[in-house]
């Protein structure tokens, strides 16, 4: 498997093997874990497939018993469009678990194993430190939304970063936008900055490009993940910085532009 693709979550859930590949960001989920996940016939995956569209699924290669196979993936609008179409009953309580599961993660901004809430347990300093963290990130988010919902519809989109000094994640720039009159999510936005030069595709996929670290729009954010095993990973994510939000959201406003435009 690349480094660029790592199983950077896996727990039982429901008394199955949940793994999260890619990273907390940009998740994505084997099809093939999906279907035994829901208990969907393992010869028809490639059906299940089918059912999301184009821009909810893509093929990475990855190493699978002993070989490197190209296997389908769904994004994570895909696995609630093949969970909500599912008739099977454990199919809407997973939904609920994996939603919980990913809100738990990109909100500490850290995936917590078992050693690091250890740590918490013994180290009081360690665990305030956490803790403050985490409270000081769901306030930058709060009241940034907060501002742009009281200037709602007449904000200026600048303007509104004036409640935040910090980088986001390209998806509260995506719920950001959406407050404010453009139709578009997180993953037709991640399609978008891959297709008009922000971010790159193939191997690096969803890595900013030179010309938007230079620009100041993105930056790369590190994450460390341990394991119990003790095995360390570093997953790298794209985030936005205060002028490449200022930059985005008057780019989509006022110049009128939208995401099918190259």
């Amino acid at each position: 498997m690349s480094d660029d693709l790592i199983v950077f979550e896996q727990r039982d859930v429901l008394g199955k093997d949940f793994k999260i590949y890619g990273d907390p960001e940009n998740p994505l989920f084997l099809a093939k874990d999906v279907a035994d996940w829901i208990d969907y016939d393992p010869n028809k995956v490639n059906d299940m497939v089918t059912m999301v569209d184009d821009h909810e699924k893509l093929t990475e290669t990855i190493s699978w018993s002993g070989q490197g196979r190209k296997m389908w993936f769904l994004t994570e609008d895909g696995l609630y469009e093949v969970l909500f179409q599912s008739r099977k009953p454990i199919a809407k309580e997973f939904k609920r678990q994996v939603k919980q599961i990913l809100k738990e993660i990109r909100r500490r901004g850290i995936y917590v194993t078992d050693v690091a809430l250890e740590n918490m347990l013994s180290s009081p300093d360690f665990g305030i430190r956490l803790l403050s963290e985490i409270k000081s990130e769901r306030e930058k988010i709060a009241a940034l939304e907060q501002k742009i919902e009281v200037d709602k519809p007449k904000v200026d989109f600048a303007n509104a970063l004036e409640a935040t000094k910090d980088t986001i994640y390209i998806g509260d720039l995506a719920k950001l936008l959406q407050k404010n009159g453009t139709d578009i999510g997180q993953t037709r936005l991640f399609e978008w900055l891959r297709q008009n030069g922000y971010l790159m595709s193939g191997f690096s996929r969803n890595t900013p490009t030179q010309r938007s670290l230079e620009a100041g729009l993105l930056v790369i954010k590190e994450d460390i993940f341990e394991f119990p095993n003790g095995d360390v990973r570093i997953s790298k994510t794209a985030m936005v910085t205060v002028k490449g939000q200022a930059y985005f959201m008057n780019l989509f406003a006022k110049r009128g532009v939208s995401i099918e435009q190259a």
